[in-house]
């Protein structure tokens, strides 16, 4: 089961790579040779014929991309829970550099032989090469420009920070949402238990499993608040495939699976519990500094309540009537009615059920 979800979020993330790269490295040839030898004094060989030079460097975005996904992906499954950003970013380059080295010296041979081009490719040939030099400085300017859009899509949500550059949020829109608010187990008594520092440590890798469950769902992750999550969807992409339920038995035999490492690290096996409503909020762009996308209303409230109602029905996870009815009824879950419940702060009962696996 991981391995078909780090597969399938390995493939999501190599289009976007190939995409990017193909075009980046086109767009270098375009400024740096196309229509170069018809400017007056100029003479250029016919390497730098633009015709030439385009399918060239668009051959080599498109293998530069496919590495870049691979390499992002194994630093982001096997150290980026381990090192800064920083750090995370120069490892990057660094590997980049070697691959980019490898990947030109057989992109020259290519075209040598396709074009009958005469570049120079020996042992070495890069280290004096000062074309090699300019698109290695123009890469780690796009790499960096790349890596700071994902930084900004994991900061704001999928989609949210290109909507914010167009302002889609300055005014309040009316959206159709469903949330789910996750909270960990008896907290204060294994807070109490493990103490601050320890603590902490267990929050971070229940919640760096959790990021690993969260895309195959088509989740957001809307707040992290302690050790809460909160999570959500557009109501429809909620809905495929029941979503928003998977999600939940999917990140809770991930937990299962890994009983021994936090069993054998901290002592406990971490089990949350969970909360689910959905229906039409407002969403809105606030603050200056820190500034974030914030949703309000009457769905975020409901959600949480009925999270809280799950002790009391000594249950994982609650999901309101309302929400259930419009899932699609199949062989993965069945439900049962709780009855009717007076949450906080609500003048009419909210119908919940429990739901459990088949």
């Amino acid at each position: 089961m991981e391995l078909t979800l780090s597969l399938k979020y390995l493939y999501k993330h190599l289009w976007q790579s190939i995409v990017f790269w193909t075009f980046a490295m086109t767009l270098f040839a375009i400024f740096r040779y196309y229509g170069l030898g018809e400017e007056e004094g100029i003479s250029t060989g016919p390497e730098h014929q633009g015709s030439r030079i385009l399918p060239i460097f668009a051959l080599f975005g498109f293998f530069i991309g496919i590495i870049s996904a691979l390499i992002e992906f194994f630093l982001d499954k096997y150290l980026s829970k381990r090192i800064s950003i920083g750090l995370n970013l120069f490892i990057s380059m660094l590997i980049y550099l070697i691959f980019i080295i490898i990947l030109s010296t057989i992109t020259i041979e290519i075209s040598n032989t396709i074009y009958g081009l005469k570049i120079d490719n020996a042992v070495g040939w890069w280290r004096k090469d000062k074309t090699f030099w300019t698109v290695i400085i123009y890469m780690n300017i796009a790499a960096l420009g790349f890596s700071f859009i994902q930084i900004a899509n994991d900061k704001f949500g999928k989609g949210v920070f290109v909507k914010m550059l167009f302002g889609k949020y300055k005014e309040p829109k009316e959206e159709k949402r469903i949330f789910m608010f996750l909270d960990l187990k008896s907290s204060t008594t294994i807070a109490e238990k493990l103490g601050h520092f320890k603590y902490s440590q267990l929050i971070q890798d229940c919640f760096y499993d959790l990021n690993e469950v969260v895309p195959e769902y088509d989740a957001e992750i809307y707040q992290y608040v302690g050790d809460e999550a909160v999570l959500s969807w557009p109501y429809q992409k909620g809905l495929s495939n029941n979503n928003c339920v998977r999600l939940f038995f999917t990140f809770r035999k991930k937990l299962f699976d890994k009983t021994d490492y936090y069993t054998n690290k901290y002592g406990i096996s971490p089990e949350f519990k969970a909360g689910l409503h959905g229906g039409i909020l407002m969403v809105a762009e606030v603050g200056v500094v820190k500034k974030e996308v914030a949703y309000h209303g009457d769905v975020i409230n409901t959600s949480a309540r009925i999270q809280a109602e799950c002790n009391a029905h000594k249950v994982p996870i609650l999901i309101s009537e309302k929400l259930l009815k419009d899932l699609d009824r199949d062989d993965f879950f069945s439900t049962r009615h709780l009855g009717d419940v007076l949450l906080k702060g609500k003048k009419q009962e909210v119908k919940i059920h429990t739901v459990e696996m088949t």
